[in-house]
């Protein structure tokens, strides 16, 4: 069993989000790859690497190649991956740019998705996501900011995906008390008695 982890905080392992991530992770067994995307950002997506991933693989020039690989590289991580854990703040009513950036690399068509004609289908199916969202006020299931991400992992082929929430961070010290403490609730529950999870 491999376990992809994904952290998102600007303040690295700081963040309540990649706290609670790590939290699940380390009652997990078998292989864990760790991605943070604050400590080394994948690059925004501009028309240069835009065109990289357009190009014929024989037409590419080597620093189109050299994109290709690093998208590659995302790419196979996810597919070695059968959980993938994201640890995910809000920022302004948005996910962070730096995932946002890392999904504009592992989104290519004819790679992880391709077009038919009902649609898009995803090509990563038979994972399971968990995602750790941590928010300073109060949104609910269906913000954007959460259903964003459920629609881009279905756009994948990762349709089997979990939300743990704790919001209300920022309203008062007992509000993130509450919220990190009904958070760490789920996280038992999810990982207790299950035989891909170490009890610790």
């Amino acid at each position: 069993m491999t376990t992809l982890q994904l952290n998102t905080s600007l303040f690295g392992p700081g963040g309540q989000s990649t706290t609670l991530a790590n939290e699940f992770v380390d009652r997990r067994r078998g292989k864990v790859i760790v991605r943070d995307l604050a400590r080394d950002p994948v690059p925004h997506l501009d028309a240069a690497r835009f065109g990289a991933f357009l190009a014929k693989p024989e037409d590419r020039t080597p620093e189109q190649q050299a994109v290709v690989d690093y998208s590659d590289a995302l790419i196979a991580e996810l597919r070695e991956a059968d959980t993938i854990v994201i640890g995910l703040p809000m920022y302004n009513f948005s996910v962070p740019s730096t995932l946002r950036a890392y999904f504009d690399h592992v989104a290519r068509a004819g790679v992880t998705f391709k077009y038919t004609e009902k649609g898009p289908v995803g090509q990563l199916t038979g994972k399971k996501a968990y995602v750790f969202v941590t928010r300073g006020g109060v949104y609910g299931a269906q913000h954007i900011h959460t259903t964003y991400v459920r629609d881009f992992l279905a756009f994948l082929g990762i349709t089997d995906v979990e939300f743990i929430y704790a919001e209300g961070l920022a309203i008062s010290p007992a509000s993130k008390d509450a919220a990190l403490a009904k958070a760490r609730e789920v996280i038992e529950r999810l990982t207790l008695n299950k035989p891909q999870f170490a009890l610790t």
